[in-house]
């Protein structure tokens, strides 16, 4: 979660002045400030390869761009977007919801409308358009944070990387070879799965390895979820897909001059309604990576992958007082209207730039808690 103060997250709890802002930048320069908001939502999905999108609808069509180096035009153009509250004191706490590249500005060139569209993504889109423009190997490189950061630099040489796993680790790199054509932001995708890590950008539009979430660990929640507090709408679900209770680690590589190695983890709890082999069946998940060349690299994927799988993944529509300061992986303690107390990761979030408007959350895994 982004860092507030106590008085924003009390002021959440109580009627407060929310407030939104977009300012558009183009190659680096601040080109329009206070982009007029007319309505629009932030998504962020921590199992999207973009992990941020945005949809804006803007209050003045003459802002519909004709040339290329116009304010929202898409060959670039970006948009920084906050959101915060305004305190009596006239002042305003703001919180980062994410930059975004233009993709899909639009309006009606009559002018019969009194607003125009635009979509917008998270800097993992400017590595997905660039791949390899030859073939890409490893070799060289001491850790996997320093290959990451290197194809990452290719790119975005003004990029900032964040190491947030909780041991700060950057494990030796195995030589792999990407061939031309290679999606970058996969392979940087598999070398941080190759460290048990998983990579995003977040609201400051950094990249950021973290740990994978896992909720069945957690102690403590950074928010707390509850009904005459934050909560408005808690509609409650689950579903089978994305659930497993195995995970099968294989790794080969050849350039590295290393034998097949190979780790299954499973659900081994026999009294686990998802056990392995028990009514869940066997619900297996393969990955196969030639970064993994040692049993131990295989096991440590394997199992932190099983924590993920097995986290129940509740359809839970809950809605609730927007916060900007949140992102995917915190966990949140959810006080349902029984009193049962849940500590769970939030998965994805639609937060909403209309005034007003409620966020909506949903959740993995439903530790029971105090």
């Amino acid at each position: 979660m982004y860092a507030v103060t106590s008085q924003f997250l009390a002021a959440l709890k109580a009627s407060h002045a929310a407030t939104v802002k977009a300012d558009a930048y183009y190659n680096g320069s601040l080109s329009m400030a206070n982009v007029p908001i007319a309505d629009g939502t932030v998504t962020v999905d921590r199992g999207s390869k973009v992990r941020r999108t945005l949809n804006l609808t803007i209050a003045d069509p003459g802002l519909l761009p004709w040339g290329s180096t116009d304010t929202l035009a898409p060959y670039g153009q970006q948009l920084v977007v906050q959101a915060g509250i305004q305190y009596p004191s006239g002042s305003t706490e703001w919180c980062p919801l994410g930059t975004f590249t233009i993709d899909t500005p639009s309006g009606d060139t009559e002018g019969l409308a009194t607003q125009l569209t635009l979509t917008g993504s998270s800097s993992e889109l400017l590595l997905q358009d660039s791949p390899f423009t030859a073939a890409t190997s490893t070799k060289g490189y001491t850790g996997c944070v320093d290959a990451i950061t290197a194809l990452i630099h290719a790119i975005l040489p003004n990029a900032t990387i964040v190491n947030s796993t909780s041991d700060g680790r950057n494990p030796a790199i195995p030589v792999k070879t990407w061939d031309a054509g290679a999606d970058r932001w996969d392979a940087i995708a598999e070398i941080a799965a190759a460290m048990s890590a998983e990579i995003g950008v977040d609201a400051q539009d950094r990249f950021v390895i973290s740990e994978i979430p896992n909720p069945a660990a957690a102690t403590t929640a950074v928010w707390d979820v509850a009904y005459g507090g934050v909560l408005v709408r808690d509609t409650r679900g689950m579903a089978r897909s994305g659930v497993y209770n195995g995970v099968l680690v294989t790794g080969e590589n050849t350039s590295s001059n290393t034998p097949p190695v190979s780790y299954l983890a499973t659900n081994s709890n026999s009294t686990s309604p998802t056990r392995w082999g028990g009514p869940l069946g066997q619900k297996l998940r393969v990955v196969s990576s030639p970064l993994v060349t040692t049993t131990g690299a295989a096991q440590s994927l394997a199992q932190a992958l099983l924590r993920d799988g097995l986290m129940p993944n509740i359809t839970a529509s809950v809605d609730v007082i927007p916060n900007p300061a949140l992102d995917t992986g915190d966990i949140l303690r959810l006080v349902h209207a029984n009193g049962t107390k849940e500590l769970s990761a939030l998965q994805s979030m639609t937060f909403p730039l209309s005034l007003g408007g409620q966020c909506t959350l949903t959740l993995r895994g439903n530790k029971t808690t105090t």
